[in-house]
């Protein structure tokens, strides 16, 4: 892609093992078959793309998928006045929330507030337990109720679900009446978890994987997206 570098010789394609996965079984999710996403998608996954260039690619693909996600958004008519004469324009109507799961879902923020400047902002702070892969809250500043229409929940990887579902849970107590979930990839195993508890919740991504290994990480997946964006856990 004209402007972009990638590795001479890295696919640029997905493999046929996740780009032809059938999705049909789950209603609820919209995998994107966008050339771009699956151009950005092969350097997002290359274990040679270094942390500069890999949160650049998050960002990238983060604002196709949230431009994918937001097609069915509320606007309302407004008046705009040209340099010629007035028309009838459009606003958003809906208050969108944007709800990235810490810290991974961090590099997703940026793309998403480019698309929706008015969204707030809603921080949730869950890590997985390495023994028992169950997430463990331990941050939320979510006010005491309700203050937008829709909520996007942003998080690179979709491994087990477990931490989907805990962050889906919160805001529905919270009293979010409409939430999306936006990942960069999607093992099937969270796609069940979640799709399975929350069957209203519309999910987003740019592949579905094969698989989950014993560790609960996604095969062929990208590695931790956490550790690639922010340079960590290179030593281990």
């Amino acid at each position: 892609m004209p402007g972009e570098p990638t590795h001479e010789d890295a696919a640029v394609t997905e493999p046929a093992s996740t780009l032809d996965r059938d999705a049909s079984g789950w209603p609820q999710l919209h995998v994107s078959r966008h050339p771009a996403v699956l151009h950005k998608l092969a350097v997002l996954r290359d274990e040679r793309t270094e942390p500069k260039k890999f949160r650049e690619v998050v960002r990238e693909l983060s604002w196709l998928l949230g431009y994918e996600a937001l097609a069915d958004v509320e606007v309302r008519p407004i008046p705009v006045t040209t340099p010629l004469e007035t028309m009838d324009g459009h606003e958003l109507a809906d208050r969108i929330g944007l709800v990235p799961i810490l810290r991974a879902g961090l590099g997703m923020v940026d793309a998403m507030l480019e698309l929706m400047p008015t969204a707030q902002v809603w921080h949730l702070g869950l890590f997985r337990d390495e023994r028992t892969l169950r997430p463990v809250e331990y941050y939320n500043k979510l006010p005491d109720s309700a203050t937008v229409d829709l909520c996007l929940i942003l998080d690179p990887m979709l491994a087990t679900g477990g931490s989907a579902t805990a962050a889906i849970d919160v805001l529905k107590r919270w009293g979010a009446s409409r939430i999306k979930l936006i990942n960069l990839i999607a093992a099937p195993e969270g796609v069940d978890a979640v799709t399975h508890a929350h069957p209203d919740v519309t999910l987003y991504c740019a592949a579905i994987d094969r698989q989950l290994n014993e560790r609960g990480y996604i095969l062929p997946g990208l590695g931790d997206a956490g550790d690639r964006q922010f340079g960590t856990g290179l030593s281990d």
